[in-house]
């Protein structure tokens, strides 16, 4: 899996700011130089005056003036599985690389044995994963054995007649019928920082599934940089707590 930040929202942070600030001004925002616009709020400095700011209207659940800035991820090889919990997520958008239009001609079956085509579980590898369902992960190394070699045998097999309707004329939106929910997709995906901080409390918690908990933990990664008091807050004194943001 790869993230990558496309586009953002320069000065989010001043601009959310500023959004916030408007609720409070008799002077209009949009001619107000932003160290006027900030010299109420509590601070030595500019930054200072900011970082109190944003604390305060997280710490206030004043979410609205984090629905103005915008950022846009590049995903690069997710499962189908992975692509259809973040989905659900209707208040961002998304586009998604198209199995209709693109065809995986040419296949490799090598390929698919080192996880270039599918998603691999750690579970699959890895005799004592433990996963949410279960109480211990822990069996026997035949059973391990046989588990690693039964996942690549299906996987290759699925990809081989996917190879081959192709081969014999069926069209690649019906040929990948026979895919597993394990294919790898690439994705776009934008939101802004309040949507962000909803679905990191949906997809980064203990209880998520493991894809989606580390694809969200790189995207917050990357917004640490972009709206860096914002999600420092977050990281510290929301991720864990008992209620959920709401989108």
């Amino acid at each position: 899996m790869e993230v990558e930040l496309l586009e953002a929202t320069d000065r989010p942070e001043r601009l959310i700011c500023q959004a916030a600030r408007n609720d409070y001004m008799e002077e209009f925002v949009g001619e107000t130089a932003f160290d006027e616009v900030m010299a109420s709020i509590e601070g030595d400095s500019l930054d200072e005056r900011k970082e109190t700011l944003i604390n305060r209207l997280l710490d206030h659940g004043h979410f609205g003036p984090f629905e103005h800035p915008q950022a846009t991820f590049a995903i690069k090889g997710i499962s189908r599985s992975c692509m259809a919990q973040i989905t659900r997520h209707r208040h961002v958008s998304f586009d998604v690389q198209s199995m209709r239009y693109v065809a995986f001609d040419d296949i490799d079956p090598a390929e698919v044995e080192t996880g270039e085509m599918v998603v691999v579980p750690p579970s699959v590898s890895d005799p004592d994963w433990v996963g949410r369902n279960q109480q211990t992960g822990d069996v026997d190394e035949e059973t391990a054995q046989r588990r690693e070699e039964l996942f690549e045998e299906t996987i290759e097999t699925a990809f081989e007649s996917y190879q081959e309707l192709l081969d014999l004329g069926l069209p690649p939106e019906d040929a990948r019928f026979v895919l597993p929910i394990g294919s790898k997709v690439n994705m776009v995906m934008s939101m802004n920082p309040r949507m962000l901080m909803h679905v990191a409390d949906m997809r980064a918690a203990a209880d998520s599934q493991w894809e989606i908990r580390d694809m969200t933990e790189r995207v917050l990664d990357l917004a640490a940089e972009w709206c860096p008091i914002t999600f420092e807050y977050y990281e510290e004194e929301m991720k864990n707590r008992k209620n959920r943001l709401a989108p």
